[in-house]
């Protein structure tokens, strides 16, 4: 059949929440999946991980230390996590050292997520309240 779920989730380094929670499955049917008490039609395992980044000749891979995996494609100098996010970075991480660029892309990507949070809930806060921002 090829990949599993399970292979694929464990190349995102992601837990089995946070996975549901990027493709919208429902957490007990994911652990359905993994455990092979039920099997994802074979097009799904596909489309997924036609959505998430993977290593390429293009795209050089960084593990953090929480085993959250990222990339780097230097030649469009982006950086990507392992759910397809993307963050243009000006600088050339070329001679960063090695032990210390999965650390700072690790903080960017945190950062990003809480701005993203941030955003989200502001546009809820909207939608229930009668206030324009000026």
């Amino acid at each position: 059949m090829g990949t599993s779920i399970k292979e694929l989730r464990d190349s995102t380094g992601l837990t089995q929440k946070e996975f549901a929670k990027v493709f919208g499955i429902p957490i007990s049917t994911l652990r359905k999946w993994e455990q092979g008490e039920n099997s994802p039609a074979r097009y799904v395992v596909r489309m997924m991980a036609r959505l998430l980044p993977t290593e390429s000749s293009t795209n050089i891979p960084y593990t953090d230390n929480d085993g959250r995996k990222y990339y780097y494609n230097k030649n469009a100098g982006v950086l990507i996590d392992s759910i397809g996010n993307v963050i243009r970075v000006d600088e050339d991480l070329d001679g960063v050292k090695s032990e210390n660029l999965p650390l700072y892309i690790k903080d960017l990507f945190d950062e990003f997520y809480d701005i993203q949070e941030k955003f989200n809930s502001d546009c809820r806060f909207d939608k229930q309240e009668d206030i324009i921002w000026s």
